[in-house]
């Protein structure tokens, strides 16, 4: 008796430790409270077009491309080559988009130049989530780019709530100092819209 209960306690003892070997580990995490974290800087900063505001980073929706987007605030990426990570952050429209491709959302950066973006869009007058176009009914999305070797997932949740949705998943090669970004763009020019970002994460998964 004594002996199968001993095998009951270390069977028990064994899967709490496997569980808790298998949890995600924050490689990163700022939640904007009063100034941006450690690690982060500007590709063509603006001061006057951002600001953190009641425990968010906010930053004006102005007008431009990919290739010469303002205020985009970049951090080094995690090393894909040596496992699996997810980026993770909440984007807020606060008020309703209006100029044609309108966007937020995170961006994949290598040697400078970006090849990958996960975003919630405008488009002919409609909110999407691209890559995938999944269409979305909701201001607040939470956007969540899993890389993985040379392939990336592209997730998101409508409010932050309920099960991560898959929009796309793909290759995603190799390179060189890679970054990873937050950033708006294509916004109007007689208009100031202003995007919200929030619990920003890297996180190493174990699955």
């Amino acid at each position: 008796m004594r002996r199968s209960k001993l095998c009951v306690l270390i069977g028990l003892f064994l899967l709490v430790g496997f569980a808790g070997a298998a949890e995600p580990q924050v490689v990163f995490e700022d939640r904007f409270e009063g100034k941006l974290g450690e690690g982060w800087s500007w590709l063509r900063e603006d001061p006057r077009t951002w600001r953190i505001r009641d425990g968010a980073l906010e930053i004006r929706v102005e007008p431009g491309l990919a290739q010469t987007v303002k205020n985009a605030l970049v951090r080094q990426a995690p090393d894909r080559s040596k496992g699996k990570y997810a980026i993770e952050v909440a984007v807020v429209f606060t008020v309703e988009p209006s100029q044609q491709y309108e966007q937020a959302g995170i961006t994949w950066y290598r040697e400078g130049q970006p090849v990958l973006k996960l975003v919630h869009e405008l488009i002919d007058g409609k909110t999407y989530i691209i890559p995938g176009k999944k269409p979305t009914a909701t201001k607040s999305v939470q956007l969540r780019l899993i890389v993985d070797g040379e392939r990336f997932v592209a997730q998101f949740r409508p409010d932050g709530q309920g099960e991560f949705q898959t929009a796309a998943e793909g290759p995603l090669p190799l390179g060189r100092e890679e970054q990873v970004s937050i950033q708006c763009y294509q916004g109007p020019s007689q208009a100031e819209h202003w995007m919200r970002f929030d619990d920003f994460r890297i996180v190493r998964l174990t699955e």
